[in-house]
């Protein structure tokens, strides 16, 4: 499957950038852009922080799709039409995918503007991607999130500075924020950020046999652990203030997955 004025050359790796990680798309050689409005297929409402555009790049040496805004369940999609990114990229036979999003810390040791690698997560959407598919559909979550990547990233993000946990995410079905009462019953079950995205994406993923990482960035601290209300616009705030962190990580990540893939 090509997509027009894109080239038939393989494309490496798909992201999907969340809230405040859409400026990584202007990285590198822009070789295809394509506006979500003009696809009938995309759903039509855009959350503020996400451009709601797809760009093709070339960066490091790999082609790179960057869905540059993502779909959520609480916009009233399923799991499944919310996984829409997810089934383009590997239509277009891609083997990798990075999911990035915005988070609440749950964990009191993480601050607004630390970074957490994906090591698992708790669906409490209500939903999976997989309801209602009729072939090969109960797929095993034991191993979602690559786990190589971690360790040679973590290295080399602490040599310049970033902050980069390891932890699970919870993914809520928002929009509204979570209860204190809530934060604390995440804590219990052991999780250290709070997101309305990914869970949904990562499944889907896995079920059509791509390579999963995931990355979020911790914009503040959950209901209950900080004194200050919860905003959307803080979220992007903070997300702006990490931009240039942003930047790094991704890259790092990019080279980390090129060494390991190679060998």
């Amino acid at each position: 499957m090509l997509i027009q004025d894109a080239g038939s050359d393989p494309i490496d790796l798909a992201i999907v950038l969340g809230s405040g990680w859409s400026h990584f798309a202007d990285c590198g050689q822009l070789i295809a852009e394509y506006n979500y409005r003009d696809w009938p297929c995309f759903p039509t409402d855009i959350v503020a922080g996400h451009a709601g555009s797809l760009r093709l790049i070339h960066y490091l040496d790999w082609r790179i799709l960057c869905f540059a805004g993502r779909f959520h369940c609480y916009q009233g999609l399923s799991a499944f039409q919310a996984s829409l990114p997810i089934r383009i990229a590997s239509a277009l036979d891609c083997p990798r995918i990075l999911l990035t999003c915005a988070a609440g810390g749950v964990n009191p040791a993480y601050q607004p503007g630390d970074f957490m690698w994906l090591d698992d997560h708790v669906n409490l959407l209500g939903d999976n991607p997989l309801k209602g598919l009729k072939e090969d559909i109960f797929v095993d979550l034991s191993h979602l999130y690559h786990e190589m990547l971690f360790d040679p990233l973590q290295v080399s993000m602490k040599d310049k500075g970033v902050v980069l946990h390891r932890g699970i995410l919870a993914a809520m079905l928002g929009p509204s924020y979570e209860t204190p009462a809530e934060i604390r019953m995440l804590a219990s079950l052991g999780v250290d950020v709070v997101s309305m995205s990914v869970a949904h994406e990562a499944i889907m993923a896995r079920y059509l046999k791509m390579d999963v990482a995931g990355l979020s960035l911790v914009a503040n601290q959950a209901a209950g652990l900080a004194e200050t209300n919860l905003s959307h616009a803080d979220v992007l705030a903070q997300a702006e203030l990490s931009r240039a962190q942003v930047h790094v990580l991704i890259e790092q990540l990019i080279l980390v997955w090129k060494m390991t893939s190679s060998n």
